[in-house]
């Protein structure tokens, strides 16, 4: 279920008002992808306004717009959303000209039909589609196909289901997809659905960051607190599996993508100005406990194994803790740690031998470079 046990038999959109009822809308120029029509348990998704989540689509030229529209074209299976992420899309510093990075996809099709089934390797060829269904549904519930081509570069794309796709974004579950989708990304095919619980994501992005940052910071401090999300807690970071300064080259290079999905959900949130000299936020005991009753369910689920949250004087105490960022941090890293774990494992075996020694070699190129850094 997405929406919280306190608020479990509500409508889904409904749910999303617990985190969303202080954010302003935000407004932009761009045209979204004609969404397709959303039913779920019976609920009409209602029809959300023309300028709604409108930070959402950020911007990228003409010719990878067309690239990106085309290869999602080219799947087999109808694609109910799709967005492409990483250094292939919006780049990040450290890149070089003569050294393209993989396309990188998350497409959700219709049904459980495979995107193109010739992109999946020979032993899930002949086990078959349960076989595929039943791996791809262990946490994080992504199915990964690496260095396939298509209309002349080299893409990787992970598959998994709206549902799961939503409960993350809304309980931040494993952090595997939302987390992704903290940072900038190009939308392909829109969903009503997706892009309402995208906007609860970023929001609930901003108030974990605002929790463990000082009273005044930076705007690079903010998106570098939000892009570092998703990497606390990630095996890879700590194995030579990763390049350690990512954090530091996504933002520097899209930062202002960042500003266009952030800015103005941060100044629609109480007691956080955003003056031309950085932010300053309200550190009070009751500004800082409105964001943190408004933490993801898997976060404050986290949070309340170790401290008792059943009477207001509790969450306020909590709120106004000295130690509440590194709860948090810690948490979160929690959170991370076991799905990131289980995918790095799942990657093995869904890829299959060569194309697993492939990406671990270009991994290990990544990680050693940002040992340099």
């Amino acid at each position: 279920m997405l929406a919280t046990r306190r608020i479990s038999r509500l409508p889904r959109s409904l749910a999303c008002q617990r985190y969303l009822n202080t954010e302003s809308l935000p407004t932009s120029n761009n045209t979204y992808p004609p969404p397709p029509a959303e039913t779920t348990h019976n609920h009409r998704l209602p029809q959300l306004p023309p300028t709604f989540g409108r930070n959402q689509l950020l911007p990228v030229t003409d010719s990878t717009r067309a690239l990106l529209e085309s290869i999602v074209d080219g799947f087999d299976a109808p694609i109910r959303y799709a967005f492409a992420y990483g250094s292939g899309v919006f780049e990040q510093d450290g890149q070089t000209a003569d050294k393209k990075p993989m396309l990188d996809f998350i497409p959700l099709p219709l049904d459980k039909y495979a995107p193109v089934p010739s992109h999946y390797p020979l032993h899930a060829r002949t086990l078959g589609s349960d076989y595929v269904s039943r791996f791809q549904s262990i946490a994080p519930g992504v199915w990964f196909n690496a260095y396939v081509p298509s209309h002349g570069v080299t893409i990787k794309y992970g598959v998994t289901t709206v549902d799961n796709l939503c409960s993350d974004l809304l309980n931040w579950d494993s952090l595997y997809l939302a987390g992704r989708m903290h940072k900038p990304l190009r939308i392909i095919k829109d969903d009503a659905r997706v892009r309402l619980n995208q906007q609860v994501n970023l929001v609930s992005a901003v108030r974990a960051a605002l929790l463990t940052l000082p009273q005044q910071f930076t705007e690079r401090e903010l998106y570098e607190r939000i892009a570092g999300i998703s990497y606390a807690g990630d095996p890879r970071m700590v194995l030579p599996a990763e390049n350690r300064g990512k954090v530091g080259n996504i933002v520097r290079k899209q930062e202002a993508q960042f500003h266009e999905l952030y800015r103005r959900l941060v100044v629609g949130l109480p007691g956080v100005h955003w003056g031309q000299n950085g932010i300053e936020q309200d550190m009070s005991a009751l500004a800082r406990e409105k964001h943190l009753r408004k933490l993801p369910k898997k976060l404050l689920d986290s949070i309340r194994r170790q401290r008792s949250l059943d009477t207001d004087d509790a969450w306020a105490q909590v709120a106004g803790d000295a130690s509440l960022p590194q709860m948090l941090q810690k948490e979160m890293a929690s959170i991370v740690r076991w799905p990131a774990t289980v995918q790095t494992a799942k990657g093995v075996l869904s890829a299959g031998p060569a194309k697993s020694i492939k990406y671990a070699y270009a991994k290990l190129s990544k990680w050693w470079q940002g040992t340099g850094q």
